[in-house]
């Protein structure tokens, strides 16, 4: 997980929130990656202590593809302090912008190009973006699912808890019950 550009700051983020007693909203995609990236987050995020974790999936017919302003105006309107955004995100200038100018935290995890205009890549105005294919990143495997890097990203989390004493009194969650879910969505994807 450490070579995963973003997944150390993803899991600073992510401590601090559940430390905080913060409400994290996950918006996934509606595909089967996204899908199950977004049960991943769910299950792995209340398995490492999180209480308040709840989800969006967005419809494509209505709402279109991605993070867009509406559904940002949507998380901010649920209550949520975190927005989370699963196998989409990358793409989503103006959906970051607006879920940060409402007061949103955002943790953008992906797996797909970053737009590119007159040669230059494009990212969102996120906190925190974990994405194999953004620029700077060494992760090995560029051709990972959504569901994947999610799971790299509680992987991440889990071991930053570690470091911070959270298991010292018992054991620590143990997230493979989630790579039965990860293959599902990884295989679909392809």
């Amino acid at each position: 997980p450490s070579e995963l550009l973003g997944s150390a700051a993803s899991a600073t983020l992510l401590a601090d929130a559940i430390a905080a007693d913060l409400r994290l909203c996950i918006v996934a995609d509606y595909d089967c990656d996204g899908a199950t990236a977004c049960a991943v987050a769910v299950r792995g995020l209340r398995l490492l202590g999180a209480r308040h974790v709840h989800y969006l999936v967005p419809d494509r017919v209505v709402d279109g593809y991605g993070l867009t302003p509406p559904i940002s105006e949507r998380v901010k309107a649920s209550g949520a302090d975190v927005l989370i955004t699963v196998d989409n995100g990358i793409g989503s200038i103006d959906g970051v912008a607006r879920a940060r100018a409402l007061g949103l935290q955002v943790l953008v995890t992906d797996h797909h190009l970053p737009a590119v205009a007159n040669g230059q890549t494009l990212l969102p105005a996120a906190d925190v973006i974990v994405n194999p294919n953004q620029p700077g990143c060494n992760f090995a495997s560029k051709a990972i699912a959504g569901v994947g890097v999610m799971f790299y990203v509680l992987l991440a989390l889990r071991a930053e808890l570690r470091q911070r004493g959270r298991f010292a009194d018992g054991p620590q969650p143990k997230l493979d019950s989630l790579l039965p879910l990860v293959a599902l969505g990884t295989v679909a994807d392809v």
